[in-house]
């Protein structure tokens, strides 16, 4: 398989990257990777659907190769302007594959834009940072928000002095990776400096905004999703992940369905790869016709 060509895009003044495979003429397939991740994390799912798509795998803002929200926070809402952004590149309405935190940005943004969209998968992203969206929000909380976000003014990126311990630092995360896989993550996932390797996100991309939405707007929003959805949920995962409020995922989207892969965690694309393949294959049906797009 031949190299993904990697471009660029502007959203909200930032510049963006995305990698991109398959002829520019086919109907578009995003991928969106979730936090502290990025674009190169998706080769062995963009690979299989190359063939009849454009498939197109983004850096999220401060992460990758996209550039660092310098002065600013990396809230949903901001990565949903990016990802409306994106569409507007590729031409829409799109087919999306997310996980995590690329789930929870997709499937808001698809409750507020439904028409951008015409299939969804999420790996585990419904829900991926409602823990963090209490309410009410009380006077203390505000003060333990500002205390947070200042901290990170005086916390340095660490060095790794060698590539392999980028490696053992990934195989540490995710302990069922192979060797092969945590090297691919680790080599598109650091970069080169004095000293050794550094992470490619912005270590701010750990911060969170004041909440924005809370469990009921999201809520309302999904219940505007139009596009089919299918949420893969790992059957090692936290059993949490197939419930929120204790309700079924499914509950809370018009269209949506909920798929268990067996012996697979929170990474279902990377430990379970062929029966996510297939899995989305199975819901995605054929590509769609670029003359039946808008």
């Amino acid at each position: 398989m031949a190299e993904p060509e990697q471009q660029f895009y502007e959203s909200q003044r930032l510049r963006l990257s995305y990698w991109a495979w398959g002829a520019a003429d086919a109907p578009p397939l995003i991928l969106m990777h979730g936090g502290r991740d990025h674009a190169r994390s998706w080769d062995r799912i963009a690979e299989p659907f190359a063939d009849g798509y454009r498939v197109v795998a983004c850096d999220l803002r401060g992460h990758g190769d996209s550039e660092w929200a310098t002065g600013s926070l990396y809230g949903i809402t901001e990565h949903m302007l990016d990802l409306l952004a994106l569409i507007d590149v590729v031409g829409g309405p799109v087919r999306v594959i997310s996980h995590s935190f690329g789930g929870e940005i997709t499937l808001l943004t698809a409750g507020l834009f439904p028409e951008k969209f015409d299939r969804i998968v999420s790996i585990e992203g419904a829900g991926a940072r409602l823990e963090d969206n209490p309410r009410p929000l009380a006077p203390q909380r505000f003060r333990w928000w500002a205390s947070d976000l200042r901290s990170w003014e005086h916390q340095t990126p660490r060095v790794f002095p060698t590539f392999e311990d980028t490696v053992a630092r990934v195989r540490a995360a995710n302990r069922s990776l192979t060797l092969e896989l945590a090297e691919h993550l680790a080599r598109w996932g650091t970069r080169k400096v004095d000293g050794g390797y550094m992470w490619k996100f912005d270590q701010w991309v750990r911060s969170r905004p004041l909440p924005e939405l809370t469990r009921e707007d999201l809520a309302a929003a999904w219940r505007e999703v139009r596009a089919p959805v299918l949420h893969l949920i790992g059957g090692s995962s936290h059993p949490h992940q197939s419930k929120i409020n204790n309700r079924p995922l499914d509950e809370y989207f018009p269209d949506s369905r909920t798929v268990t892969i067996p012996n697979a965690g929170h990474w279902v694309h990377h430990n379970q790869t062929a029966q996510t393949v297939d899995a989305v294959r199975a819901f995605f049906g054929p590509p769609p016709s670029r003359t039946t797009r808008s």
